[in-house]
């Protein structure tokens, strides 16, 4: 039996009625998250491109708006969207964010059939699974080689989701995989701009596309993880990845408990947030100002270092992924939040001027052993007047599902991303229907809603027909 038949049997053999109460809670977490912030990154310009060039018509609702279109084409569009502002969720295990890939496939799919809330669940969590158990296999090599596991392993767990949500036969489910592993791409080179969201457009998109071709009888080789010019050995290399984790241990626990999903609080790289913890708290509990902080020296782990040591901005994006503007921001205006990756927020002035005193190295004593906690940071402030403070986190809050948001900020969250797009009524009705999604006996009742919602469509008619 090869991997991608044995991952088959498991995605079919998952029902809603075998998910213990937490994975239930969990998958109802991201399901919100991943709305919000989807619905927030709906008017950001990367959206907006694809939507303009995506134009196939069809059932399939593009969220923060009233259109709709061809399936693949939709989970194109939203998954671009989901990932825009770079505030949706993460996972521990997977080294990138696992609901993004999965969730605009299956709202685009829920748009062609009667999928109950608890069917859309049940698949959400197995797609979850997938593409967690293959990163067990390949992580962190895979990571720190330059891939973004994203949206090369997102797109096994968005054509798993898909493959269980459509009924497909296991057979058909494992050539999905298969047709998956031909379709994984994505580089952390192009972190920082319109490409990293599109990345998970993309896997979004192929992951429904794969199992959309493996329903009609399309072929692919079942041993493509295996093979000597298969997944693994092409994406990691010879002794840089351990096939037997993909299967050891599977659902047991299911990865959306433990580790858990990890819910942003600020808009930016999760690489950042520990250092922004650290930093906040220093700014709260020693009343520090621009003015009478002297010096900042970031210390994070060498892995999340490599892609945030950015002490020169040339973007709203890039900025996402600089450790020292985050911390100047922190600084400054005692909060990161969505403006201050709007348009040409990062060249305030007051903030260039704060970044300059802005030191990140990559912390002594944080081992690079691929087993080796890397979620902590430390701060350390030195005042105008000769004070070093200090502060150390081991990850940030809701990094893990030990360690989770409180519920009230998580609303909160979902009210000020929906906020953008949708009028107050829909934000409210949305959220509730999301607070009970497993007693929805149609997932689309949602779309309608935000539909109906729409408190303006932020892109013209024309713009959108315009030819490209």
């Amino acid at each position: 039996m090869t991997i991608v038949t044995a991952l088959a049997e498991r995605i079919r053999a998952l029902s809603y009625d075998r998910l213990p109460d937490a994975a239930l809670d969990w998958a109802k977490v991201g399901i919100l998250d991943t709305v919000g912030v989807t619905l927030a990154g709906s008017v950001e310009p990367c959206a907006q491109i694809v939507r303009r060039v995506a134009t196939a018509p069809g059932p399939a609702l593009v969220f923060g708006t009233t259109a709709r279109l061809a399936v693949a084409d939709a989970a194109l569009v939203n998954g671009t969207a989901s990932h825009a502002l770079d505030f949706d969720d993460c996972s521990n295990t997977l080294g990138g964010h696992p609901s993004v890939p999965v969730l605009p496939a299956l709202f685009a799919l829920a748009d062609t059939r009667a999928a109950s809330g608890r069917d859309f669940i049940a698949a959400y969590v197995a797609g979850f699974e997938t593409e967690t158990r293959i990163a067990r296999a390949v992580n962190f090599h895979h990571y720190d080689k330059g891939w973004h596991p994203t949206a090369t392993l997102g797109v096994f767990g968005a054509a798993g989701a898909a493959s269980h949500l459509m009924g497909l036969t296991a057979e058909q489910t494992a050539t999905a995989l298969a047709i998956a592993a031909s379709f994984s791409s994505g580089l952390k080179a192009n972190f920082g701009t319109m490409t990293k969201p599109l990345h998970v457009g993309h896997c979004s998109r192929n992951g429904a596309m794969a199992a959309l071709l493996a329903r009609e009888g399309f072929t692919a080789s079942a041993d493509a993880f295996e093979h000597r010019q298969g997944f693994f050995e092409v994406f990691n290399g010879a002794g840089n990845y351990d096939a037997d984790a993909v299967l050891r241990d599977w659902a047991e626990p299911f990865d959306i408990v433990t580790p858990g999903i990890a819910i942003k609080r600020y808009p930016c790289c999760g690489s950042t947030h520990p250092a922004i913890d650290a930093m906040l708290d220093l700014v709260d509990t020693h009343a520090l100002t621009p003015d009478n902080v002297a010096r900042i020296v970031s210390w994070t782990h060498p892995r999340r270092l490599a892609h945030t040591n950015r002490p020169t901005v040339r973007s709203a994006l890039d900025a996402k992924f600089s450790v020292q503007y985050c911390l100047a921001r922190a600084l400054t205006d005692r909060q990161v939040v969505l403006s201050h990756f709007d348009d040409g927020a990062y060249l305030d002035p007051r903030v260039a001027e704060v970044m300059a005193r802005v030191e990140a190295a990559p912390h002594p004593d944080m081992s690079t052993a691929s087993n080796a906690p890397h979620f902590g940071a430390e701060v350390t402030v030195t005042t105008t007047d000769g004070r070093r403070l200090s502060k150390s986190i081991d990850i940030a809050l809701g990094r893990t599902s030990a360690n989770p948001l409180p519920r009230t900020v998580l609303e909160a969250k979902y009210r000020d991303c929906a906020a953008r797009v949708l009028d107050a009524d829909a934000v409210a009705r949305s959220l509730d229907l999301l607070a009970n999604f497993e007693k929805l006996e149609r997932v689309s009742a949602l779309g309608d809603v935000l539909a109906a919602g729409c408190a303006s469509e932020r892109v013209s008619a024309p713009a959108l027909a315009r030819a490209v």
